[in-house]
């Protein structure tokens, strides 16, 4: 019986968005705009949070932290893409795979206990508002803040760690943009099973703690709100929820539908339109929907504009 030789892959080559020379350079101004635009969004939202000593405050912290892990998260995925769309061989080695993989698995579990702790200190703020102070101290914040990155470490080890059990050897091409975990699964030339288990457990038992924390903060919210009889009471308090809504909305709703549904039901333009959403996208939106409804910042933006203005 002959014996069927199988090279393990150290490197691979990532496909892209398309394959079509045509549409590399376009693409590539394009997206080059969007990191600028998202990096100059999210940094200056960090910026702005740190010089000022209004947003000294849990909420902002809690808004700071967001803003970097979407830089953090844009900066795993996107220079990759852009360097892609301009190289001929759009190779990726195995342990620089690896490392991507685990960045990306990290700021996105981060992002996710980020808008769940979000959601409960707009629950506090808003359902309990004279015992803000004694609920969300500073101790309480840098422990929520602390624990939300560890998490998010611990998972990106358990699945990098579950990886290296696998073999790549059926072949070398990941049709994606960047080193998802679903487009390896399907280059093994070892049965997956177990680890597209243990992202469905893990992952899926992540998302769905943060979005019930989420949704049964929102809803001791809106049963508050109902109880106001002031317009303008119903109006701050929309005002001061409605940009975190948006925004738990747009990254869950995009990460439910790649992750927790079943591997084999996915397509791989489907799975990089996901993909893109969540890693380019919501990272460009997140500083611009927090920013535009936000009184404060839009404030302190204007007096730092007036103050250079009126310097030159």
């Amino acid at each position: 019986m002959m014996e069927v030789n199988k090279t393990q892959v150290t490197e691979f080559v990532l496909m892209g968005l398309t394959a079509l020379p045509g549409l590399q350079v376009p693409l590539f101004l394009v997206f080059l705009v969007i990191y600028l635009i998202t990096m100059v969004g999210n940094l200056g939202l960090i910026a702005l949070i740190w010089n000022d000593p209004q947003f000294h405050i849990p909420m902002y912290l809690f808004l700071g932290s967001l803003a970097f892990v979407d830089a953090w998260i844009s900066s795993t995925v996107t220079p990759t893409m852009l360097v892609n769309f301009l190289s001929k061989s759009k190779m990726i080695s195995l342990s620089e795979c690896m490392i991507q993989l685990f960045s990306f698995s990290f700021s996105a579990t981060t992002e996710c206990f980020l808008l769940a702790i979000m959601a409960y200190d707009r629950y506090v703020a808003i359902c309990k508002p004279l015992l803000y102070p004694v609920i969300i101290t500073n101790e309480l914040c840098t422990r929520l803040l602390v624990s939300s990155f560890v998490v998010g470490a611990l998972h990106a080890f358990i699945h990098i760690g579950a990886l290296f059990r696998l073999t790549f050897c059926n072949s070398n091409i990941i049709y994606h943009f960047y080193c998802d975990i679903m487009p390896l699964f399907k280059i093994s030339c070892i049965d997956p099973s177990i680890n597209v288990l243990m992202v469905f457990i893990f992952s899926g038992s992540i998302q769905v703690f943060t979005i019930l924390t989420v949704l049964f903060s929102y809803t001791l919210v809106l049963f508050t709100i109902s109880k106001k009889k002031s317009i303008q009471d119903i109006r701050k308090a929309f005002s001061t929820c409605g940009s975190h809504f948006l925004s738990v909305t747009l990254y869950y709703g995009s990460l439910l539908f790649m992750y927790v549904r079943p591997a084999s039901a996915q397509a791989d333009n489907q799975d990089m339109m996901d993909s893109l959403f969540y890693t380019v996208i919501i990272p460009l939106l997140n500083p611009i929907i927090y920013t535009l409804r936000n009184k404060k910042v839009l404030d302190s933006l204007a007096k730092i504009f007036k103050r250079n203005v009126s310097s030159c």
